[in-house]
């Protein structure tokens, strides 16, 4: 054992089971901090600032006035730590690889942040004339003709905020278009293989769902979706590639049949990070599609917000886009708005928000398509690819791959818990994988195969990464097949042990109650 000149040894005493060490008194594991609840640490009686005492004024509020909250006092200190104790307990892209199948949790580079701060971008007001504001629309502009270019479709609509907020946007396009040659239809066909959001979004706007089952290689059984097409289908929700990790080949026929029977094709655009700049969907017939800026173009993702979510569209559907949206008219660049729309949009189905969109999105992603120019972005395709296929390849033989023999992956490798010890599901994999350092990946879903495991790697991490998240992977369904019952009491270097899960599901508690200190008999 080495010794430091003070005397203290520098190698740690082995411990038999890790998780079994000695309790600490505070809770706290070293720098692991174990943190309470903001209303723990305050007091309601107690202010972290002095305000001198506001006049008396008459209320006007008629007996509405609000009453005790009962917020904690904390003082600048207290606050600073409490959220930077709970910062150093949250996963982020910045600490590892987010494994999320169909998410594409990629690296945000910093150029995108410094131009999205730049002034101009950063200080704009959505009702700052236009005269003032020629850069930002300049950029809209740009960041639309990119769009629109790399999926070889007509137009764009800019403003929906995100993917389901785009699925809305296509679908209420295509309802304009029907109701405009008067043909009223009524339901939409959506294959197992798609995203779930997807028949969320066709009920949202009124229409009946109809699934379409998937052949058993995972991509839509054309068979029994042509046989379905008639006068009551409005359009076919369709995921390329899908959720199965697998290009649908069949998509130009598909769309021809849809188009032949009077229907449109949406085509949900969130795995666009797997084909972009290597296919684009226009020319495979496809009429609406939403892209995620933030997984394929590198904005932000998580946390809610802020999102972006531009439509492309076909020729057929260009003119029901909704307000508003940027032209550019001689030198200038112009906001189209209601009062201008007829000589423009003149059946357009209205406005889904308040402006246009994410301005800081749209600084953003254009920042990394420029960055990246017409050859990089095909890269970001084929890099994406190779990781998915680097990781479908490496587990294959300790993992079950039910669609491993129908061609190479696209952008996410698929696998089953088939094979797994009596007793041992995906749940248990998931939070083994919390204790080796890494975000679970995504869990039963797709719901086509039992007890999945979707891994999307995506482009922007590195060999090594991917060599440990396998090392880590193979270990645990080596464990799960071998029956380790330890592997059930994961996590357990977790801030918190495994939860009761559908206890905390059926029976969430989700607001915090003071305890109720007990009365002394009388």
């Amino acid at each position: 054992m080495t010794m430091l000149k003070e005397g203290r040894p520098t190698t740690p005493v082995a411990v038999a089971d890790a998780h079994m060490a000695p309790a600490t008194v505070t809770g706290n594991r070293a720098l692991m901090l174990e943190e309470a609840l903001i209303f723990e640490i305050g007091s309601t009686e107690t202010t972290g600032v002095d305000f001198a005492p506001a006049p008396k004024v008459a209320s006007r509020l008629g007996g509405l006035e609000r009453k005790t909250i009962g917020l904690p006092g904390l003082s600048e200190q207290e606050t600073v730590r409490h959220y930077t104790r709970l910062s150093r307990q949250n996963y982020a892209i910045d600490l590892g690889l987010f494994p999320l199948g169909s998410c594409t949790m990629k690296h945000n580079p910093r150029l995108n942040e410094k131009v999205a701060r730049m002034p101009g971008f950063a200080d704009l007001h959505p009702l700052a004339p236009q005269s003032t504001v020629q850069g930002a629309l300049a950029v809209i502009h740009e960041l639309a003709q990119w769009l629109v270019t790399l999926t070889g479709m007509h137009s764009v609509a800019m403003s929906p905020k995100a993917g389901a907020h785009g699925e809305l946007c296509g679908l209420l396009a295509i309802r304009a278009a029907l109701e405009a040659r008067g043909d009223a239809r009524s339901v939409v066909l959506v294959p197992e293989s798609a995203h779930g959001t997807n028949p969320a979004t066709a009920a949202f706007c009124g229409y009946q769902v109809e699934d379409i089952p998937a052949t058993p290689e995972g991509r839509v059984d054309l068979a029994a979706l042509t046989a379905r097409l008639g006068p009551d289908v409005a359009a076919v929700m369709i995921t390329n590639p899908n959720t199965c990790g697998l290009f649908e080949r069949d998509l130009k026929t598909i769309s021809d049949a849809v188009h032949a029977a009077g229907a449109f094709v949406y085509c949900d655009g969130a795995n666009f990070n797997a084909i972009v700049g290597r296919v684009r969907p226009g020319d495979l017939g496809v009429d609406a599609m939403h892209i995620n800026l933030h997984k394929t173009f590198s904005t932000p993702h998580g946390g809610g917000g802020p999102g972006s979510g531009p439509v492309v569209l076909s020729e057929a559907l260009a003119s029901y886009a909704p307000l508003p949206f940027v032209e550019k008219q001689g030198d200038q660049f112009v906001l189209i708005e209601e009062e201008s729309a007829q000589d423009h949009h003149g059946g357009t189905f209205g406005r889904m928000v308040a402006f246009h969109g994410q301005m800081g999105m749209f600084t953003r992603a254009l920042a990394y398509i420029m960055s990246h120019g017409a050859d990089g972005l095909r890269q970001v395709a084929e890099d994406a690819v190779l990781n998915a296929n680097y990781i479908l390849r490496s587990l294959d033989d300790v993992l079950d791959a039910p669609f491993g023999s129908s061609g190479p992956c696209m952008h996410e490798a698929l696998f089953s818990d088939k094979g797994l010890a009596e007793g041992f599901t995906t749940l248990d994999i998931a939070k083994g994988l919390i204790d080796e350092g890494f975000h679970p990946m995504t869990m039963y879903f797709p719901l086509v195969v039992h007890g999945a495991m979707l891994i999307e790697p995506t482009e922007t991490e590195s060999k090594a990464a991917l060599d440990q998240f396998i090392m880590a992977l193979r270990s645990l369904a080596e464990r799960a097949k071998a029956g380790d019952e330890a592997l059930k009491g994961a996590p357990y270097h977790a801030p918190r042990r495994r939860l009761d899960e559908t206890l905390a599901a059926r029976k969430p508690v989700l607001t915090w109650e003071a305890p109720r200190l007990a009365q002394a008999a009388e």
